[in-house]
């Protein structure tokens, strides 16, 4: 296949593959490039994560899962596929190990070096494990923060709230829907025209401008409405967040979504065009890094002042604290991480981003089953809330998918209840079941997802690698552990996992066990770490968690 050629996830129920399980997981590879930022380059976000790892891998993976039997699994690393192993018919089809540098050599400069030989590939997260679903993936997820924070703050409701925001890529594309969703007025600074354009196209974003004042008219005129609105606005963060400062304008709440991780491939600093900053980024790479450091720093000094002056600040975790803390900005960390400020009750009942994918490509499927979730799911209001939310405002993107925040127990429920929709032929093909790595027990991440820990364990990773491990013997159909490679997101380990609900008794089980499981770890995790909402949890539902009191901890101390 040329590397031009354009990618589109198979529909239908004409099979390419062996079976069900195998065709599924392709089409879920398919559809992650047909969603993808820069598909003709098998990237799919965040300015490096990558589907596989070059083009002759795609191809090679592509042809392995149309010749698989099913009781074979395939093993891929860093997007190469390695082999193909004789396992058992209830063993995983595809396990993979996406940029897992060790310990001291897992540094920024380390990964493009091993990148640019062709020896590892970044997988991001749903990336190179085949999971993203476009913007939606992100969107609720954002709007699960921005609802948190309504909440917290502005009793329930964020109409007439001004959001200032940066970054409309492949993560930060779903911020101006997802801020306009939860009633707010949302301005999304964004270098980058084009991406300004998709989000309009897409129908996540309103407007466009290439002027600070209009934008501001614009916010101002929205708040006395008390009316929602999406801006996307021209600019670089660097120079527009110091400028809103400047004029004492201080927005209710502050954050970024630009690719802060990548300062060579993806923050583009003050003062380089997008024309300029390709040729620099071939010719002087260590010069762009520090100058995406020093725009970095710029803009988190004018994020500490609003924060100063009253707005309600957070990093969305793109690492932009610790790349302005290298520059210098030595109180960088005052801005709170969003997973700790805003969503770790929900995570401590493993209540996180779940998503279905309907393989057939028909948005019936879809709506058959949120019909379902409105229909029977009356006790799930904040879930219905959102159901009837993305019914209106959500476009496709790829093939038709749903994301909703459900926990232990509700996961498996709802997927026990499609397979039999599958087998029963309501629906016209059967359905992936997937979440986003960013889940109870499936990351670790100091500077991110488990930062601050009750129990000081934010750097412990064995948790994610004994999800995976978990997934496969529960007989997930894809288990995924993943690493950054090197600098901000080296501090990351993740795991990944699909299901799929193809209307026999065989998914029947795998759903049981791999959902089961997969979150019973992510409330056993919580409690371990002493949380009295996953406590709570855990009891709730009778999980065998093995509760050490807290007399025993204190004995291993003394001793």
């Amino acid at each position: 296949m040329d590397k031009q050629t354009s990618i589109k996830a198979g529909r239908g129920n004409q099979l390419r593959c062996k079976g069900w399980r195998q065709e599924a997981l392709l089409r879920m590879l398919e559809n992650v490039l047909e969603n993808g930022e820069r598909p003709e380059e098998l990237i799919v976000y965040a300015a490096l994560g990558k589907a596989a790892r070059n083009w002759t891998s795609y191809q090679e993976i592509v042809r392995s899962l149309q010749e698989m039997k099913i009781d074979e699994t395939l093993v891929i690393q860093s997007g190469k596929p390695i082999g193909i192993f004789k396992t058992h018919p209830f063993a995983p089809i595809v396990i993979m190990a996406n940029c897992n540098v060790v310990g001291k050599w897992a540094e920024s400069e380390y990964f493009y070096e091993l990148e640019k030989k062709g020896l590892i590939a970044w997988g991001g997260l749903t990336a190179g494990a085949w999971q993203y679903i476009g913007s939606q993936g992100v969107l609720q997820g954002t709007y699960e923060v921005f609802s948190a924070i309504a909440s917290q703050f502005f009793r329930g409701d964020l109409k007439g709230r001004f959001i200032l925001t940066a970054g409309l890529g492949g993560m930060g594309g779903a911020q101006p829907l997802a801020g306009f969703m939860a009633k707010g007025i949302i301005l999304c600074v964004e270098v980058d025209e084009q991406r300004i354009d998709k989000r309009i196209l897409s129908g996540y974003l309103q407007r466009k401008t290439d002027s600070l004042d209009e934008a501001l008219t614009w916010v101002e005129l929205a708040k006395q409405k008390q009316k929602a609105l999406s801006i996307g606005l021209v600019g670089n963060a660097a120079e527009i967040y110091p400028e809103i400062l400047k004029r004492n304008i201080i927005p209710d709440i502050v954050t970024d979504q630009t690719a802060a991780h990548d300062l060579l491939n993806g923050y583009i600093p003050k003062g380089y065009t997008l024309e300029s900053i390709q040729s620099a980024r071939l010719s002087s790479p260590e010069q762009v890094q520090k100058d995406a450091r020093l725009s970095i720093a710029a803009e988190v000094e004018a994020m500490l002042e609003f924060k100063q002056k009253g707005s309600i600040v957070f990093d969305n975790g793109n690492n932009i604290r610790s790349q302005a803390f290298q520059a210098g900005v030595a109180d960088a960390f005052q801005i709170d991480i969003f997973t700790e400020a805003f969503l770790r009750p929900l995570f401590s009942k493993a209540v996180g981003p779940f998503r279905w994918i309907a393989l057939s490509g028909n948005p019936a499927d879809i709506e058959i089953i949120d019909d379902y979730i409105l229909n029977e799911w009356k006790e799930h209001q904040s879930l219905r809330n959102w159901i009837n939310l993305a019914k209106q405002y959500v476009p496709i993107e790829g093939l038709p998918a749903r994301i909703g925040w459900l926990g232990h127990g509700d996961r498996t429920k709802l997927a026990l209840t499609v397979n039999q929709m599958v087998q029963q032929g309501i629906l016209h093909g059967p359905i992936a079941f997937s979440r986003d790595h960013l889940d109870a027990g499936a990351m670790t991440h100091p500077k991110i997802m488990t930062e601050n820990m009750k129990d000081g364990s934010d750097a412990i990773s064995d948790w994610p690698l004994l999800n995976a491990m978990l997934n496969c013997s529960s007989m997930a159909d894809l288990v995924a552990i993943h690493s950054g490679g090197g600098g901000y997101m080296g501090y990351m380990t993740s795991a990944g996992v699909t299901v799929i609900a193809d209307g026999t008794k065989e998914a029947e089980w795998r759903i049981s066990h791999s959902l089961n499981n997969d979150t019973a770890l992510g409330v056993m995790r919580y409690a371990d770490a002493g949380y009295k909402e996953a406590i709570t949890t855990a009891k709730n539902h009778n999980l065998q968690w093995i509760d050490l009191t807290e007399k025993e901890r204190l004995s291993w101390v003394e001793n």
